[in-house]
């Protein structure tokens, strides 16, 4: 049996940290890592979708990493996602992220080309024949990579011993309790949509990485400590209420992320600066909302804390 417990619990996915200039800002990711661990978070999920990899050159995800790594000193579990559009890129990723000490890597199948099972299943076997020593973490999204893992691939998978469970951000909540089935008490499953964060560890999941969770960590936390003490109305009604912010979080014209950073800005004064383009920046009219959310979030903390 391995070890497992060290991915149980609330894992952030972590944020894209520019400057003024729109690079990578060293200081904002420093900042940032200090931030998750002083809130008590298992871990930190590193270069997904939060951390808008996809308009990432390969140097900028390495130094994110690198200094993640070098801030935390293993007061974190750290997973990084390694997945690019080609095969190479994505190796070379997982080779460096080995190499730093990670805890896993993690990869979405290839995106736009529509590839057979036994395609997407050597893409991510070479990207984990990088990284012989290290656990690997399918990235399961369908909504956004736009191919869905099946339990025939998934079973495929688990034939390479490294794959220790599944990113499950799929939105059928269903989709946890077949993965589980199939991977049995040897691997794990992340609940991946915020929104069903404790109906995720209700039916199976051991651990969750989300998008939403850095604006808001001490909720999900204490959400998650009420579900595991079996009081799960309390829990419920954190759900409601962290879901609440959520929606508050979509409303504004620029991008939910950007949302996100100016209320880490506004509630814990850490500047990590806007989204890169082609992702919506905030506009002056956004302003109004964000300061809004950000109270919205210090007052439900209030409630609970």
């Amino acid at each position: 049996m391995r070890n497992l417990e060290k991915y149980h619990g609330v894992i952030p996915a972590f944020y894209a940290c520019y400057d003024k200039e729109g690079n990578i800002s060293v200081e904002g990711v420093k900042a940032l890592t200090r931030y998750f661990i002083e809130a008590g978070v298992q871990g930190v999920y590193v270069g997904g979708s939060s951390g808008e990899c996809i308009y990432q050159g390969k140097e900028e995800r390495k130094l994110v990493l690198e200094t993640i790594m070098k801030e935390a000193q293993g007061r974190l579990t750290v997973i990084a996602h390694v997945a690019c559009n080609n095969t190479a890129d994505s190796m070379e990723l997982a080779a460096h992220a080995e190499s730093l000490g990670v805890d896993a890597i993690a990869a979405i199948p290839p995106i736009y080309f529509r590839l057979p099972e036994h395609a997407i299943a050597k893409y991510w076997n070479d990207i984990s024949s990088a990284a012989p020593n290290t656990d690997f973490v399918i990235y399961n999204i369908p909504q956004l990579a736009g191919v869905a893992l099946t339990p025939s691939l998934y079973k495929e998978m688990l034939k390479n011993p490294r794959v220790i469970g599944v990113k499950n951000s799929s939105m059928p909540i269903q989709d946890i309790q077949t993965f589980k089935a199939i991977g049995g008490k040897d691997t794990i499953v992340f609940n991946g949509p915020d929104e069903q964060f404790i109906g995720g560890f209700m039916i199976g999941a051991e651990g969750g990485i989300g998008g939403t969770y850095g604006a808001m960590p001490k909720l999900f936390l204490k959400a998650l400590e009420c579900f595991k003490k079996g009081d799960y109305e309390t829990a419920r009604v954190i759900q409601y209420d962290v879901n609440d912010i959520i929606t508050a979080l979509c409303s504004c014209k620029g991008n939910m992320y950007g949302v996100i950073k100016a209320t880490l800005k506004i509630n814990h004064n850490i500047e990590i600066g806007g989204v890169r383009s082609p992702l919506a920046n905030l506009v002056e009219e956004d302003m109004p909302k964000v300061e809004a959310v950000a109270k919205l979030i210090r007052d439900t903390e209030g409630k609970y804390l």
